[in-house]
């Protein structure tokens, strides 16, 4: 078939955007009619909701026993920066960046926290820093999977064993999505509207034994606001971590929540979630394979992220364009699949090199992969057409 002719099949669920994700295959709002509006989340009905999530996630994930796992403000954000201000200082501090978010933690720490026992180790998108340089006598800070770059580390073997610093690790776009070490990680973070379709606003916070530890015996210089506080007296606030949360859940994204983690029980929890990932992205990599325009940001296979999937365009039309036409050719793709109602908030995160992003996580269908590939051949072949005869 020649690219210039649309396709005759059509995603039937085109939504492929990072964040918020893709609903769970069948979901509709029926699925939040035991939400218990107009309670309060202090009420037994809604401690029980939360202690809910909170049981099913450490089940599913397989968290260690003395893992401690928490709901937290504003979303991974929340949960990250929580960790940032509580918890560094104590030590050196090494820092991975490669996309965009593992920056803005950089900037925060530099900037805000101004640690000045800080060493930062960076790599443009589509590449990883070198994990060796990581000195884990010292706290070391770096994201599991760069949302933004579709770049990921590859597996725990880097991390030491014997640390005597924490690792803390932003992985709002791996969890329920790929296998973690979770001995090696000390304070993980992720949001609900990231692997499993939830609704935004809440982050998830682990902490091992050991930072747990660390909070209770150090106390920051710095003012601390109220909703990253995680002690009370010198002691953990446990409470964060049976539903009594900071500050005011929405009882209906819970509702949700429980309704996506049911879902993933059902069939077959982490390993299905997993695999469904993996089959997601062999498929875009089995056509990326055989592109003469577009190719995985991530040139190594082994750091390719198995959830945000982020294109290129290698194609000599595009190249040999300016940053703000290539940008320009990537929009106008984007706005094609949309108007056509094939594949929306498909454009690469602001910060990227211009190209394509698709999100496929759990929730998103491998049929629905397979449909939207061959509109990306479409898309481009209407927009090479129009740039030639520009």
């Amino acid at each position: 078939m020649s690219q210039s002719a649309r396709p005759p099949v059509r995603p039937l669920n085109p939504n492929f955007s990072s964040g918020p994700c893709a609903k769970r295959p069948g979901w509709s709002v029926e699925c939040l009619s035991d939400a218990p509006f107009g309670r309060s989340h202090r009420a037994k009905i809604g401690k029980a909701k939360l202690q809910e999530v909170i049981t099913r996630s450490t089940e599913m994930l397989g968290l260690p026993k003395g893992w401690r796992l928490g709901i937290v403000p504003a979303s991974d954000t929340g949960a990250v920066e929580m960790a940032l201000w509580s918890l560094l200082g104590a030590r050196g501090v090494d820092m991975f960046a490669w996309e965009t978010f593992g920056d803005t933690w950089v900037a925060d720490v530099t900037k805000q926290l101004k640690l000045d026992d800080l060493r930062v180790f960076t790599a443009p998108y589509g590449h990883l820093p070198d994990l060796t340089q990581a000195d884990f006598d010292r706290d070391v800070v770096f994201t599991w999977n760069g949302t933004t770059a579709g770049v990921r580390v590859p597996g725990g073997d880097w991390i030491a064993d014997d640390r005597k610093g924490l690792t803390i690790c932003d992985a709002t776009s791996a969890v329920f999505a790929m296998d973690l070490p979770w001995h090696k990680l000390d304070v993980v973070t992720w949001s609900w509207q990231k692997v499993l379709g939830g609704e935004g606003a809440h982050g998830m916070l682990v902490l091992s034994p050991r930072a747990v530890e660390r909070l209770e015996s150090y106390m920051p210089p710095w003012p601390l606001p109220k909703i990253f506080r995680l002690t009370s007296g010198g002691k953990l606030i446990e409470g964060i971590f049976v539903g009594d949360t900071i500050n005011t859940p929405s009882m209906l994204a819970v509702e949700d929540q429980i309704d996506a983690l049911r879902w993933a029980e059902s069939i077959g929890g982490l390993p299905a979630l997993v695999a469904r990932c993996d089959a997601n992205l062999a498929a875009i990599q089995s056509w990326l394979d055989s592109s003469d325009w577009a190719v995985n940001l991530a040139a190594d296979p082994a750091l390719r992220s198995t959830t945000s999937v982020c294109l290129t365009l290698k194609h000599a039309c595009f190249t040999r364009l300016s940053a703000e036409d290539r940008a320009a050719f990537a929009k106008k793709m984007v706005s094609l699949l949309e108007r056509e109602g094939v594949g929306y908030d498909l454009g690469s995160y602001r910060d990227a090199p211009a190209g394509l992003r698709i999100w496929a996580g759990a929730t998103v269908e491998l049929a629905d992969i397979q449909a939207l590939l061959p509109w990306l051949d479409w898309a481009f072949a209407q927009v090479q057409a129009d740039f030639s005869n520009s």
